[in-house]
């Protein structure tokens, strides 16, 4: 059986003259009994036998079962395990890692990352929680509590933790926002959003009322994704940017590529547009803009080319931060959906640049025109099983959870059904 106590004061073998055990030269020093021979754990040692011995005993039935975790493993700082050992094993898209690090480094490290992993207990999350609230609101506070009970639950796995404190505490809830409904705009509205863009950027809006789409997936959208025959538009991509900037080609989100009924009306908006504005060729990494360092990752970030759809008014790919502040935001105070509420003044050289201050306006920005589309089907009957396989979503069920409110009609039928039940005898 795996595992010993050693007596560090006395040798292991008795003097052959005397019969007795002589004291070694720690005698005395420290404490005395240690417990040794343990794969993966690393010795401790006692100042009484029968404390190492339950040491061992727990030590040896913990690792039987898989789940020993040596109470020494978490006095790491929160803050040292994120940095050294969390974070350096991420794979995350680019795109989705720099917002990741942000929460991380501005919100989780100087709330929490003063206290030993051993330490968070439900004191330490209610102070975390209560922090957290004063600085986002609880949309963000929740995404970045999933973000810590992620760096918990690896913990756990690396066997520095026995359980994650987010699971067991059961007194301390994670953030969560009042639900929202999805909003959708109305034909006069959306048309006057439309009408308040520039010409080569009114289809943008087209490709979200008519085909569902992301911003990423409308920006990324080619001209060879369309099949006007078939009237279909292939949902191959998306067009993301990095934390340094950088624009490269990836999956649409959750790796869902798909294929979207075409009206025919919508082709032919698009044929127009391609009339007056090219689609622009634009060859861009495959899922990381990072120079590979691999023959692998050379493989997996080989760049393509896509004749994209939509492109600048300088003839380039879509930075959408740029486009919804000098684009979006700007079309949507015309349509009288925004405020302006104040002037940025720059001085850059000898230049003074101004630009204006916009109110909040999250409903309003470009994933609105997915939702209308949504709204559209269901009110037309569409399926919720084919909504959300054109929608690119994870099931029909989280469809049906986000946009029930847009069926207008659900519950009717069933209740004229039943209604004759209850009819008075006559």
């Amino acid at each position: 059986m795996s595992g010993y106590i050693e007596d560090r004061w006395v040798k292991k073998r008795p003097d052959k003259a005397t019969g007795k055990r002589e004291r070694t030269t720690m005698w005395g020093k420290g404490k005395r009994y240690r417990v040794k021979g343990i794969p993966g754990v690393q010795d401790r040692s006692f100042d009484t036998s029968e404390d190492a011995k339950q040491w061992l005993a727990a030590a040896r039935t913990g690792r039987n079962r898989g789940d020993f975790v040596d109470p020494r493993s978490g006095a790491i700082l929160l803050v040292d395990y994120i940095e050294d050992h969390w974070w350096p094993s991420r794979t995350d898209e680019p795109s989705t890692a720099a917002p990741m690090r942000s929460r991380v480094w501005n919100h989780i490290i100087p709330l929490l990352g003063s206290y030993a992993l051993g330490e968070i207990d439900a004191s330490a999350l209610r102070t975390f929680k209560a922090g957290l609230l004063s600085r986002v609101e609880e949309s963000t506070a929740e995404v970045i509590w999933i973000h810590l009970s992620t760096i918990l639950n690896a913990a756990v796995d690396d066997k520095r933790l026995a359980r994650n404190p987010i699971a067991v505490q059961r007194t301390v809830k994670r953030p969560k926002p009042v639900a929202k409904k999805a909003k959708a705009w109305t034909r006069p509205t959306a048309n006057a959003v439309r009408d308040g863009l520039q010409g080569r950027y009114r289809l943008a809006v087209d490709l979200g009322l008519g085909l569902g789409l992301r911003q990423g997936e409308a920006f990324g959208l080619g001209e060879e994704d369309f099949d006007f025959a078939a009237q279909v538009v292939h949902v191959r991509r998306q067009l993301r940017w990095d934390g340094k900037g950088r624009p490269y080609f990836s999956l649409p989100k959750g790796r869902k590529t798909r294929d979207v009924p075409l009206s025919p009306n919508l082709a032919q908006r698009v044929q127009d547009h391609l009339l007056r504005f090219p689609a622009v060729k634009s060859t861009l990494p495959w899922r990381n803009p990072e120079v590979p360092t691999t023959d692998l990752e050379e493989r997996q970030r080989r760049p393509i080319t896509v004749g994209l759809v939509l492109s600048s008014s300088h003839g380039l790919r879509i930075n959408p931060g740029t486009w919804n502040k000098r684009s979006w935001k700007p079309a949507l105070v015309a349509a009288g959906l925004l405020q302006v509420i104040g002037e940025k003044v720059e001085e850059r050289g000898a230049q003074i640049h101004r630009s204006p201050i916009f109110d909040r306006s999250r409903p309003d920005m470009y994933h609105v025109l997915r939702h209308t589309y949504a709204s559209v089907q269901l009110e037309a009957g569409e399926s919720i099983v084919s909504l959300s396989t054109w929608l690119g979503r994870s099931s029909p069920k989280v469809t049906l959870d986000y946009y029930a409110h847009f069926m207008p009609g659900a519950g009717k039928r069933g209740l004229a059904a039943m209604d004759p039940w209850f009819a008075q005898d006559q």
